[in-house]
């Protein structure tokens, strides 16, 4: 049995980067995506807009979940597979970045995910802005030698094009529905109009070349919906779309408080995490209520909801009226890493440090992120400090045991010490 990332940094996979096994797989060119660009940041505007002058998505899903009933997906929005009662499937979350960062991880994704059934992606399946263009080089090609369905929850890059790109690849080439008119007074709605991001033409032979990367039997997959429940043997998956702002609409609420009824045991999977960072965000359904009180109601038996969003591992056991529920941020899948140090000590709904676990190991992250640092600022012998260094120090910042056992004493100095404040560790 291997380390783990709690063993030893060998663990933790940092020295294990097997560049030409990742690399054979990409595309020869390969558009680096920055975050820092501003012509990025504009493109992905939409939810900028939303949160200043209102949000759309509701009205835009329900336009797009009747277009569907009316094309015959069925009414309960339920795909009914038939898995045996023991079976896995795979859940990764905002995977679409297309770059190294997305196929560094494809090699141990098709090694884990040997023999399961099927994939979920929970969050964020394209970058920037969900286009149907991006979809051959960030979904078809990575994952054209996983054999089974993959299934998909959008995130709010995804909503960026309206959703266009996902309804195509996802629900059976669905068509776009009717925009809604635009206001002649001088409102919020013709401040979000003028603003708007709006979608570009697909190239309809990319994106039929892309195609045929998944193209075999085994691996298609068409949902009713962006939200959707998978009966697969004694379990019922349920994935939600919490659109740009993390939230969901009263429709898409009544239809998660029935699908949620009965006594098979359920899991959701949503865009937006529920635990992260060491809050609770229970997320709002419009017109009353949170999705996370659907999840805690025992009548339902919920044993985890899983997210993306974020990009790194966290897992909350919490107790709810004697019952653990698992809580799992799940968001390493392809995009770049959001770094864990940053994460304070965790103390919410009875969960507290002995109980968490995160990936990467918080003095990992700060290391990690150290060296990234000194690199940018032409300064790597003052901003660089080790793993051993930054596990000790965000010990000492937080108040609780190493995470990592050293090989020896780690003296935390006060260079070790600035840098960690620097960085955010431990706050």
């Amino acid at each position: 049995m291997s380390d783990s990332s709690r063993d030893t940094v060998e663990g933790a996979g940092w020295s294990a980067a097997e560049r030409g096994t990742y690399r054979n797989l990409m595309p020869g060119r390969v558009e680096k995506l920055s975050w820092l660009n501003p012509r990025t940041l504009w493109a992905a505007r939409n939810g900028v807009v939303a949160s200043w002058f209102g949000d759309p998505t509701g009205r835009t899903r329900s336009r797009w979940v009747a277009q569907r009933a009316a094309a015959g997906a069925p009414a309960d929005k339920v795909i009914r597979r038939t898995e045996a009662d023991r079976f896995s499937f795979m859940v990764v979350g905002d995977t679409g970045e297309g770059d190294a960062s997305q196929y560094a991880v494809v090699p141990g994704f098709l090694k884990v995910s040997e023999d399961t059934s099927f994939a979920v992606i929970a969050s964020d399946v394209i970058y920037p802005v969900g286009s149907t263009d991006d979809y051959g080089t960030k979904f078809f090609r990575p994952y054209r030698d996983y054999p089974a369905p993959i299934y998909a929850v959008p995130g709010n890059h995804d909503w960026y094009e309206d959703l266009g790109g996902f309804m195509r690849v996802f629900c059976d080439d669905a068509p776009p529905p009717a925009p809604e008119p635009r206001s002649r007074t001088l409102s919020r709605a013709w401040w979000r109009a003028l603003l708007w991001h709006r979608p570009r033409p697909a190239d309809e032979r990319r994106l039929a070349d892309a195609r045929k990367l998944r193209s075999a039997p085994g691996q298609q997959a068409v949902q009713p919906g962006p939200y959707w429940a998978i009966d697969a043997g004694p379990v019922r998956i349920v994935g939600i779309d919490t659109g740009l702002l993390g939230t969901i609409d009263a429709e898409q609420g009544a239809w998660l408080r029935e699908v949620s009824q009965g006594p098979r045991p359920k899991i959701l999977v949503t865009g937006s995490p529920l635990y992260v960072d060491g809050e609770h965000h229970p997320c709002a359904i419009e017109g009353g209520g949170t999705v996370d009180d659907i999840v805690r109601a025992p009548e339902h038996h919920y044993v985890a909801a899983i997210g993306g969003d974020i990009h790194n591992y966290q897992r909350y056991p919490v107790d709810v009226d004697g019952r653990t529920i698992q809580y799992v941020v799940s968001g390493g899948g392809g995009a770049f890493m959001h770094a864990t140090h940053t994460i304070p000590r965790v103390s919410i709904a009875n969960v507290t440090e002995s109980d968490f676990r995160c990936y990467p190991l918080r003095g990992d992250s700060l290391a990690f992120y150290s060296r990234l640092y000194g690199r940018r600022l032409r300064m790597p012998r003052l901003f660089t400090i080790s793993e051993a260094e930054g596990m000790a120090v965000v010990a000492e910042r937080l108040g609780i045991p190493l995470t990592r056992t050293q090989g020896g004493p780690v003296r935390v100095t006060r260079r070790v010490r600035l840098i960690a404040s620097l960085l955010g560790a431990g706050r």
